[in-house]
């Protein structure tokens, strides 16, 4: 059972997620029923520690602490040149089989210890690029919230570090055990969907004007039954030369694109406004509420009443 747990404190630390670990794995919540772990924090260099907001942090423990924890917490952090000394403590970690977790750009330093190769990883959507070109041994998904792969926890971005902490206090303590955290931090114990949720999807601006035309019009034409041929008619192409020359200029097939936006305004409507979920399936060009939810699933890994329950207008109270 998960007791032992020590947190990094690596230069460039970002105090929210440093934050996050502390609330989590550092609070004696015995007295509610709760988990006590013996919880410690340590650094290369005992000291000062600069964070990422220009404070210090006066850490008084070596990384020798780490060498029996069942936990080694990673939270966001400067991603370039880590101390050595850190990443093998991370790989330590993983040879004796104990729990890492990484919050956000945390993820960099398993990456960067190797820890992340062959298995799936994510980080924040920002980021996720970035650490699937530096490090294509590891499978990044930038959609989800956290990832576990044999012991290994990365998480997305900032509160995601929350879900996966909870996570982790569920597989090793038990469910009842993670929402007595939850609760005494005022979250839910288990939050549906994705961080594909929170990434800003803008319409891509087309170079030609042919292609900004159609777009536009299938923009305002979301609810009807638009094919590859109809659009072509419009752009006064044959549909070969216009699926091909819209997957040049879009970066995606029209039918990708056209979902795409159409869960975009579903998103809109869902936030916005109160309507039925088959009204807005039928505004949006789904069609019914069961192909929108399939839609919101695969993409946004929730559906669309949990998208409304968090995003939703809220009457004043």
């Amino acid at each position: 059972m998960l007791k032992n747990v020590v947190l990094l404190a690596i230069p460039g630390v970002a105090p929210f997620e440093f934050g996050v670990v502390c609330e989590v794995f550092g609070v004696d919540r015995s007295d509610t029923g709760g988990p006590k772990f013996d919880f410690t924090i340590a650094t290369a260099d005992p000291g000062a520690v600069r964070t990422s907001l220009g404070f210090d942090l006066m850490i008084a423990n070596d990384l020798s602490v780490a060498a029996g924890a069942d936990l080694i917490a990673v939270p966001a952090h400067s991603i370039d040149a880590i101390d050595e000394r850190f990443l093998d403590v991370i790989r330590q970690a993983e040879a004796r089989g104990a729990w890492i977790l990484s919050v956000c750009s945390g993820a960099f330093a398993l990456a960067q210890a190797g820890v992340l190769d062959g298995r799936r990883s994510t980080t924040h959507w920002m980021h996720a690029d970035r650490l699937a070109e530096e490090f294509p041994a590891t499978a990044v998904n930038p959609d989800v919230l956290f990832v576990e792969d044999r012991g290994v926890v990365t998480s997305a971005g900032t509160a995601a570090g929350i879900d996966a902490a909870l996570h982790i206090v569920r597989k090793e303590h038990g469910a009842a055990s993670a929402n007595v955290i939850a609760r005494r931090m005022v979250v839910p114990p288990q939050r549906d969907g994705g961080q594909s949720q929170y990434i800003e999807a803008p319409v891509q601006e087309c170079a030609d004007d042919s292609f900004a035309h159609v777009a536009q019009w299938m923009l305002d034409n979301l609810a009807a039954d638009l094919s590859v041929e109809q659009l072509a008619r419009r752009a006064l192409m044959s549909s070969r030369t216009f699926a091909r020359r819209f997957r040049a200029e879009m970066g995606t097939t029209p039918a990708a694109w056209l979902n795409r936006q159409r869960i975009i305004r579903a998103q809109e409507l869902l936030e916005s406004t109160d309507r039925a979920l088959e009204t807005i399936a039928q505004d949006t060009g789904f069609g019914t509420s069961a192909v929108m939810r399939h839609h919101f699933l695969k993409v946004l890994q929730t559906t669309p009443m949990a998208y409304r329950r968090t995003f939703g207008l809220r009457e004043a109270s």
